[in-house]
């Protein structure tokens, strides 16, 4: 099977319709700088590199672990502009996948599982660039849930297919229980990912920080992010504000689940979709979230930034006129929702932020009466990672599941602003 008819099979078959029949394809999401600055775009790629705008392969090495190092390395060769990204990830995707079907028919389980897991995260990658409910879009799709599904199988710990109702639409997640889970109730956080990130990521291959601390882990692709918007689930501030109620329900008739240990974590835009839910929703004993996205707004992500960003939210949020997208962003604020959080709230945020300016995180912190923590890392972009602070200073990542679990174990928190020096100096400053 060529890319075509493989693009098309599985597009269709994921679609749920015959194979002589046709996707509906929405328009592709248009903007001023788009058209503008894409010839900008790809000389920074080309200089950069594909980390131009994010650790992306970062990100990918945490989640995947060393098996993927060469991977990475061959998709930083391939990728030197815009139009190279699916092409890249695809062919990662597919030898990967490979490699999974002949160590499964081996019986060689791990090498089996190890594989699937990392072409998940592949194919994830290739449907990053495309803003558009296409054949291709639903192929790697297609793709991505089947590799990950065929992961779940033979996972060192149960992870779990699941598909939450949601008004009309559902919410896409996988529910993960910590290796050698053997009965009683544990505590679980819901992980909400960034708009350049999907549910396939939120739990690392190996040492996962989260579940190696005794969590349950639902990782879910919220309204308008990845999976969602090829099933017609858009972001909306109510929709995110309903999932609240719904995520707690579904956690809270778990028997392997503490009802009464129920977290919220979210990077990036999940940071403004967690603070969402959580307003929403008093059930959720803590809040925890980094590299923000807390603008109202959100002028800098959209205006300043790569124009990929606008770009992705306007397809996440089910717009092609950009007008009309403008008017919905005013409503993507922690205005009067922030205010309403009564549970211990922490952020891990960069000084520099360039997505998100640091005040925007201040002002927050000001208006807000819920116990709360505040880190800021010197010199920190939104990434956070890369800079003296944040090797010098606490460690982000683990510092923040250790948090959520003193918090969901009752230890309460002093209110208090941190600033991270680059020499790892804390200076702590309490709020009122």
């Amino acid at each position: 099977m060529d890319r075509r008819q493989f693009i098309r099979a599985s597009g269709l078959a994921a679609a749920g319709i015959a194979a002589s029949g046709s996707v509906a394809s929405a328009a592709t999401p248009v903007t001023r700088r788009w058209i503008e600055e894409k010839w900008a775009l790809d000389q920074i790629i080309q200089a950069n590199g594909m980390d131009w705008d994010q650790g992306r392969s970062r990100g990918l090495a945490a989640t995947c672990g060393p098996e993927a190092e060469g991977d990475i390395t061959t998709l930083r060769a391939r990728i030197k502009k815009f139009a190279d990204f699916s092409h890249a990830y695809e062919a990662a995707a597919r030898r990967r996948e490979a490699l999974a079907r002949e160590h499964e028919a081996a019986g060689e389980v791990v090498s089996a599982r190890d594989n699937y897991f990392i072409a998940a995260q592949f194919w994830a990658g290739a449907q990053w660039p495309i803003y558009e409910k296409n054949d291709q879009n639903m192929a790697y799709n297609a793709r991505k849930r089947e590799c990950y599904a065929k992961y779940a199988q033979l996972a060192d710990h149960h992870v779990e297919v699941v598909s939450i109702p949601l008004g009309k639409n559902v919410i896409p997640a996988y529910f993960h229980l910590p290796p050698g889970y053997r009965g009683g109730r544990v505590p679980a956080i819901v992980s909400i990912p960034g708009m350049d990130g999907s549910k396939e990521g939120r739990v690392a291959l190996y040492g996962d920080r989260w579940l190696e601390r005794g969590f349950a882990v639902l990782a879910i692709d919220g309204p308008g992010e990845y999976e969602s918007p090829l099933l017609g689930s858009y972001v909306r501030r109510e929709a995110w504000l309903a999932a609240g109620p719904v995520l707690a329900n579904w956690l809270g008739a778990r028997q392997e689940v503490d009802p009464q240990k129920l977290g919220v974590v979210g990077t990036s835009f999940g940071s403004l979709f967690g603070t969402w839910l959580s307003a929403a929703e008093p059930r959720f004993k803590a809040v925890a979230v980094q590299s923000t996205c807390l603008e109202p707004g959100c002028r800098t992500i959209f205006e300043q930034a790569s124009p990929t960003f606008k770009m992705r939210f306007m397809f996440m949020s089910g717009y092609t006129d950009e007008a009309e997208f403008n008017k919905f962003a005013k409503t993507l604020t922690w205005e009067g929702y922030a205010e309403k959080i009564r549970s211990p709230y922490l952020c891990i945020a960069g000084e520099a932020d360039e997505l998100c300016p640091i005040e925007n995180t201040e002002r927050m912190f000001k208006v807000m009466s819920a116990p709360r923590n505040l880190l800021v890392y010197q010199d920190a972009r939104h990434s956070i990672a890369g800079v003296p602070a944040a090797t010098n200073g606490p460690a982000y990542a683990p510092f923040m599941a250790d948090w959520m679990l003193a918090r969901l174990n009752g230890k309460p928190t002093v209110s208090e602003r941190w600033y991270i020096e680059a020499s790892g100096r804390i200076d702590k400053t309490p709020y009122a």
